[in-house]
C-alpha cells in the first residue's frame, strides 16, 4: 500500500463574497503536495494568499471548492470537533505575535494545549518543562511574558507548539517581531526541528527568510507562481 502524501491540495479555491462585485479569490485553483519531513516556505507579499493558505492547511478554515487531504484523510468530511482534534494533536502553530496569555507563566502557557488534550497534571507539567528546556528556557519557567524579552517570548511560543510533539509545525512570520540576531536563532531552531523529523511550513513575505527553507512555494493573487527546491546552508 502506498503511503499518501502528508498534505495534498487539489484545485482549491477560497472565495469571499462569491458572486458579488466585491468577490475576492484568496486562493484561486491551488494544487500542491507536501511530503513528510519537508521544510517548505510559503512566500508572497501582502494579499498574495499565503495567510489563507496557512489557515486552510492548518484546518482553521475550509476551502470553498476543491479537496484537501491531510495524511490521506479528506478534511472536508471532518466535524468541527475532529478538526479541533487535528489542530491540537497534529499541528503546532507559531505566530508573529507570540499569542501568550499575559497572566500565565511560561510553563503554564506551554501547558495549555496539553490541558485541552486532557493530559493529567503531572504528565503535562513534565512535557511542558521538557519543551521549555529544548528551547533553552528552563530557567524562565516561572516568568510571565512581560518579564521576558521578545526572543524569549517567541521561544516560549515555540515550546508550546512542540510540547505535544506534533508532526507538523506551521510558523506564520515567526521572526516578524524580532531583531535580526534573535530571528536567525528562531530560524535555526526550526531547521533543527526539521532535521529531527518535523515537517515545517514557514509562512513569510521575506525572501531572505524563505531562503532558509529547502523548498519555496511562492504565491501571487491566490495562485502558485513558483515551486522549487533549493540547497540550503543550515544556520
Amino acid at each position: 500500500m502506498v503511503t499518501p502524501m502528508l498534505i495534498t491540495l487539489k484545485d482549491v479555491y477560497k472565495i469571499y463574497n462569491e458572486g458579488y462585485e466585491s468577490e475576492v479569490r484568496a486562493l484561486d485553483g491551488v494544487s500542491l503536495e507536501i511530503d513528510y519531513g519537508e521544510f517548505v516556505a510559503i512566500a508572497g507579499q501582502s494579499g498574495s494568499g499565503k495567510s489563507t493558505m496557512m489557515n486552510v492547511l492548518g484546518c482553521l478554515d475550509i476551502p470553498t471548492y476543491g479537496d484537501y487531504f491531510l495524511a490521506g484523510e479528506d478534511v472536508s468530511e471532518l466535524t468541527d470537533r475532529q478538526l479541533s482534534h487535528i489542530r491540537n494533536k497534529q499541528i503546532g502553530f507559531i505566530f508573529q505575535g507570540y499569542n501568550l496569555i499575559p497572566s500565565l507563566t511560561a510553563l503554564e502557557n506551554v501547558e495549555l494545549p496539553l490541558i485541552y488534550q486532557g493530559i493529567a497534571l503531572g504528565e503535562r507539567r513534565e512535557m511542558a518543562r521538557e519543551a521549555l528546556e529544548r528551547v533553552g528556557l528552563a530557567d524562565r519557567a516561572k516568568h510571565l511574558p512581560a518579564e521576558m524579552s521578545g526572543g524569549q517570548q517567541q521561544r516560549a511560543a515555540i515550546a508550546r507548539a512542540i510540547a505535544t510533539h506534533p508532526p507538523i509545525i506551521m510558523a506564520d512570520e515567526p521572526t516578524g517581531a524580532l531583531d535580526s540576531k534573535t530571528g536567525l536563532e528562531v530560524l535555526a531552531f526550526l531547521q533543527k526541528l526539521n532535521r529531527e523529523g518535523s515537517t515545517i511550513l514557514l509562512i513569510t513575505h521575506d525572501n531572505g527568510i524563505a531562503a532558509t527553507a529547502r523548498r519555496i512555494v511562492r504565491l501571487s493573487d491566490g495562485r502558485i507562481i513558483e515551486d522549487h527546491e533549493q540547497e540550503v546552508d543550515w544556520l
